[in-house]
This record gives structure tokens, C-alpha cells and sequence, in this order.
């Protein structure tokens, strides 16, 4: 699988981190444990189309989003994931 970096090009996929669905939204600290515990451990099983985060380690180090179908692993989008640290300023 080849993910195509904005920053970088195409590149194989050894060079990311997988971290999960992109989706999940960490809840306020004052949320209760019960907010917590859904955010960490209940999460989605998607056979098919989802957004994911992938940081680029082995290159740009920029977190992506990535919109790709799990069954078949076709990438339909690559974009930089605002708010994961993905502040990338162009030269």
C-alpha cells in the first residue's frame, strides 16, 4: 500500500504509524469516567470506507488523515490532520 504524503509524494507504507479511526474526539477533563472509557476502549470494527490517522515518521513526521476502504485498502484522499500536530508550514 503507497500513501501519497502532501509534503512528501508517494511513499510505502512502512515509512507510517498507523494510530486508528480518525473520528474519535478526546473528551473534556471534566467529562466523567464514563466519557473516558468510551473514547479509549469502544471503537468502531469498519469493513469498508473511514477516516484514519497516520503520522509520516520516516519522512515529513506530519500526522495525516487518510480517507481509505479497509477491506480493499484503496486511499480515496490524503490530507494533513489539522489539530494532530500536522501544523506544516510550506518553505
Amino acid at each position: 500500500m503507497r500513501i501519497a504524503c502532501p509534503f512528501c509524494g508517494p511513499r510505502e507504507n512502512g515509512e507510517f504509524s498507523y494510530l486508528g479511526d480518525a473520528k474519535p474526539k478526546r473528551p473534556a477533563p471534566d467529562a466523567g469516567e464514563q466519557a473516558v472509557y468510551e473514547y479509549v476502549y469502544l471503537r468502531d470494527n469498519v469493513a469498508g470506507e473511514m477516516e484514519e490517522l497516520w503520522y509520516h515518521g520516516g519522512g515529513c513526521r506530519s500526522w495525516l488523515k487518510v480517507r481509505r476502504n479497509t477491506v480493499t485498502h484503496e486511499i480515496f484522499s490524503v490530507e494533513p490532520a489539522a489539530g494532530a500536530g500536522a501544523a506544516k508550514v510550506s518553505p
